[in-house]
C-alpha cells in the first residue's frame, strides 16, 4: 500500500479527505481496496494534491469501471474522449461566461440513461480565487428523513427521467436538435432504490433531469420531484467543497445529488478535469 492511508471529515453532512494516496503512482489491490471501502461509506471523498493528466485520471478511473464519453461532445479532451473539460475558458481564452452557469441546479448524471453511472471524478487543474464550490446532498439521508407520506408515496414507484427536462428547467440554454431528442429517450429508474454496494434505501429524484413518476400525473409528478428536491438539499444533508488546485473529489451518483455553487466571481478561470465511471454490471432493484 502507497502510504499510510487515513480519513478526515471535511463536512458535517458529507466529504471525506483520504490522506496519504499518491494517485499518480500504480495503486496496489490493497491500497485499492481500502480506497472502495472507503468511498463505500463516504460517498463524497477527496484526494488533495494530486497532479494527474488525463490518461493518469483514466488510469485511476478504470479500476472503479468503465469511463464513459460526455454526451456533448464539445466538452471531450482530444486525445480522451472519455474524460471532459469542466471549465468556463473559451477556445480564445476568454471567459464563457454561459459555462459559469452551467450545472448550477441539484442534479445527478445521466438519469436520462438507461444505465446509470456509479460515480465521478473531478480533478481541478484552476480553480477561482475564491468561492467556486460544489455542493452535494446525502440522498442516503434524505431518504431516511423523508416524512413518511411522502416515502409511502413514492416507495416502489418509477421516476421518470429525460434530457434537457424537469421542474429545475437548468439547461434552457442548450437547443436540442431533433438527433439529440430521438437519442435521448424518457427512461425509467426507482424513486427509491436499493444501492448496488452498501443495499442501503437511497431517494433518487433528479429536479434537472426527472419529469415525474408513472402512476401520478404529470403536473402533480413534476411538483412532487420539485418539493421533495427542496427537502433533501436542506443545509443538514450538504456539503460545500472549496476547491483548492490539486483535489480529486470522487462522488457516488446514486448516493448524492450534486451542484455548481455558481458563486465564484464571474471572470476568474476555472479548469478542472472530469470523467463518469459506469459500473461493469449494475442490477439495480427497489427499495422496499
Amino acid at each position: 500500500m502507497n502510504g499510510t492511508p487515513e480519513l478526515r471529515p471535511l463536512g458535517n453532512a458529507l466529504g471525506m479527505e483520504a490522506i496519504g494516496i499518491d494517485l499518480s503512482k500504480p495503486i496496489d489491490d490493497a491500497t485499492f481496496r481500502w480506497i472502495d471501502e472507503a468511498f463505500a461509506a463516504n460517498p463524497v471523498l477527496v484526494f488533495r494534491n494530486q497532479n494527474l493528466d488525463a490518461a493518469q485520471l483514466l488510469t485511476f478511473a478504470q479500476h472503479f469501471g468503465a469511463p464513459q464519453e460526455h454526451i456533448l461532445k464539445k466538452y471531450r479532451h482530444p486525445d480522451h474522449p472519455t474524460v471532459s473539460y469542466i471549465s468556463n475558458v473559451a477556445p480564445d481564452g476568454s471567459i464563457d461566461l454561459v459555462a459559469n452557469e452551467r450545472a448550477t441546479a441539484w442534479h445527478a448524471d445521466e438519469t436520462y440513461n438507461e444505465k446509470l453511472p456509479r460515480l465521478a471524478m473531478l480533478h481541478a487543474k484552476e480553480v477561482t480565487s475564491e468561492k467556486g464550490g460544489t455542493m452535494f446532498a446525502d440522498m442516503r439521508a434524505a431518504y431516511a428523513a423523508l416524512p413518511e407520506a411522502w416515502k409511502a408515496k413514492i416507495t416502489g414507484r418509477t421516476g421518470t427521467h429525460r434530457w434537457l427536462a424537469g421542474p429545475a428547467r437548468s439547461w434552457a440554454f442548450y437547443r436540442v436538435t431533433q438527433e439529440e431528442a430521438m437519442a435521448n429517450p424518457e427512461r425509467y429508474h426507482p424513486a427509491v432504490l436499493r444501492h448496488p454496494v452498501t443495499s442501503q434505501p437511497v431517494l433518487f429524484v433528479n429536479p434537472s433531469h426527472q419529469t415525474g413518476f408513472i402512476g401520478i400525473d404529470l403536473e402533480e409528478g413534476e411538483r412532487l420531484v420539485a418539493e421533495i428536491s427542496d427537502f433533501a438539499t436542506q443545509d443538514r444533508f450538504t456539503y460545500y467543497h472549496r476547491w483548492q488546485v490539486g483535489d480529486l473529489l470522487i462522488w457516488d451518483e446514486l448516493a448524492t445529488m450534486h451542484k455548481g455553487a455558481g458563486d465564484a466571481p464571474p471572470l476568474d478561470r476555472r479548469i478542472m478535469l472530469r470523467t463518469i465511471i459506469h459500473p461493469e454490471t449494475q442490477p439495480l432493484a427497489y427499495a422496499a
